[in-house]
């Protein structure tokens, strides 16, 4: 499937969110607490909140197309919008999600290419992420990447206090 990529504005807010809420509830919603996870969701999906988010002029968002239609979305931080290592060299990859229809086709391979790409092109020397600890599949995948554990770091789903690897590429390898 041949992708094509592009920068989100605030045209697209509307949509960024629906995708964004969508894909986080269909990657987690089975394995946390009810009420826990419908206040995360309240809250970090809130259409004032990804309006602030995108407005940042340290993150961006890149929506994935595929014969236009959008597949899935990422988002990147660099210098203080980083939320643990905010390094000048370093750029991290918050949210990267496929919608559940087009997962398992080798498009997070793509988004990842891309992604080591646009670090690249801003003269970044680290890509890094945090992905929780219980999903083992997205773990073997960045693995499989050359993504490398480094630290991990709490994470709130509600009340729910879970822990993040931090995951690590050089883009010195390239």
């Amino acid at each position: 499937m041949e992708l094509t990529y592009t920068k989100c504005s605030l045209t697209d807010l509307q949509q960024l969110r629906q995708i964004s809420e969508q894909t986080f509830v269909t990657a987690f919603e089975k394995d946390n607490n009810p009420n826990d996870f419908k206040n995360y969701i309240e809250n970090a999906f809130a259409l004032e909140r990804i309006k602030e988010e995108l407005l940042n002029p340290n993150s961006d968002f890149f929506f994935a197309l595929s014969n236009n239609e959008i597949v899935g979305y990422f988002k990147l931080n660099v210098g203080i919008a980083q939320t643990d290592i905010k390094q000048d060299n370093s750029i991290e990859l918050e949210r990267i999600y496929i919608l559940a229809k087009y997962q398992n086709s080798g498009l997070g391979e793509q988004f990842l290419m891309y992604i080591k790409s646009i670090a690249l092109k801003r003269n970044k020397k680290m890509l890094w992420l945090g992905v929780w600890e219980e999903n083992k599949r997205a773990i073997k995948f960045y693995e499989r990447q050359g993504f490398k554990k480094f630290d991990t770091h709490p994470y709130f789903i509600g009340l729910d206090e879970q822990t993040d690897w931090l995951m690590r590429f050089d883009l010195g390898t390239l």
